[in-house]
């Protein structure tokens, strides 16, 4: 009887053993999952230019600092400023069910919402959140599966940039990309500026770079100055314009430091890199924070840039206030 008690205990103890250290193991390989986690994340940029690059660079400078190099892996791809290639790219993201959604510009934003209610969708370099959703009762957070970061620079700031560099101007010409649903709230706002200094503003409206030219060249043969808001098409094509304004002696204000670079004399700029960064760090908070996006308010830049285009402001025989630096 004695045996049998005693046989009985050892089984019981190793039983209980046994348990303890599947718990354990169980425990370590939560822990370690955890520590292993790769992160797949989508982006959607509309297409190559400067200003979208900085800010995809930044997101992934971002999370890649956040996260380490291990634990994310991005599936960066560009729309080439297509419709039907921006829906392709974030339906296959949705199709492989990526952990977020980076959208790059308005489009991507615009397609990435209609597209899934689930994954969660940080955007940079959008101009205005409520334009491009559609949202009326605007709070400064979407209260959908969306946040992100605001190229936005204030226009008023930007108008007052203009009269003080061209006090004379009579007309203003705003020139941007019809598909552009933040070019044209820009342009509103602009229109609106100008008016209030008893300038003339005329919106000059292209559909895409078979219009172009044309539409750049009654520009010129009409206006003082052309302003350009943070328009994707126009950034793509800096150099046509260039073309045209400058042999006419016609000066463009730029919305930001990427089409100035390219066409224009000036700009109030933001930095589309720090945008871009603050859109990963939001995403972080999101991924691994389990911060709720349907609470998170839209970012804007920190700060904004009085800056000038040396070359084209020689060319034109313009001289910048000394407060204002130089685009490199």
């Amino acid at each position: 009887m004695k045996k049998l008690f005693a046989l009985m205990m050892t089984l019981m103890m190793i039983a209980s053993l046994a348990a303890c250290g599947g718990t354990d193991d169980n425990a370590a390989g939560d822990t370690q999952g955890g520590e292993d986690k790769v992160y797949n994340i989508g982006i959607c940029q509309l297409v190559e230019h400067e200003a979208l690059d900085a800010a995809t660079e930044g997101f992934k400078a971002a999370l890649t600092e956040l996260l380490g190099a291990d634990n994310v892996k991005f599936d960066d791809q560009n729309a080439q400023g297509e419709q039907t290639m921006c829906s392709t790219i974030i339906n296959n993201f949705v199709s492989a069910d990526v952990d977020l959604i980076l959208a790059n510009a308005t489009l991507p934003l615009q397609t990435a919402a209609q597209a899934t209610a689930q994954i969660p969708i940080v955007g940079t370099s959008i101009t205005d959140y409520a334009t491009a959703l559609g949202i009326t009762d605007w709070t400064g957070k979407t209260g959908v599966n969306i946040t992100g970061t605001s190229d936005l620079a204030p226009l008023d700031e930007q108008e007052n940039m203009l009269v003080e560099l061209f006090p004379d101007a009579k007309k203003v010409g705003i020139l941007f990309c019809s598909a552009e649903a933040n070019s044209q709230y820009q342009s509103d706002v602009f229109m609106a500026e100008l008016a209030a200094d008893n300038i003339e503003g005329k919106e000059f409206k292209f559909t895409d770079t078979n219009d172009l030219q044309a539409v750049v060249q009654n520009a010129v043969t009409e206006c003082d100055v052309i302003y350009i808001p943070t328009d994707n098409t126009a950034a793509s094509n800096t150099e046509a314009i260039k073309n045209i304004c400058v042999p006419a002696g016609v000066p463009v204000v730029a919305g930001e430091a990427g089409i100035c670079s390219g066409c224009g004399v000036a700009t109030l700029s933001i930095s589309y890199y720090d945008i871009g960064y603050k859109a990963g760090q939001m995403a972080h908070d999101i991924l691994v924070n389990g911060a709720d996006i349907t609470t998170m308010d839209i970012a804007f830049a920190p700060e904004v840039t009085k800056m000038y285009n040396a070359q084209i402001c020689e060319e034109l025989n313009i001289t910048v206030p000394d407060d204002y630096q130089v685009i490199e």
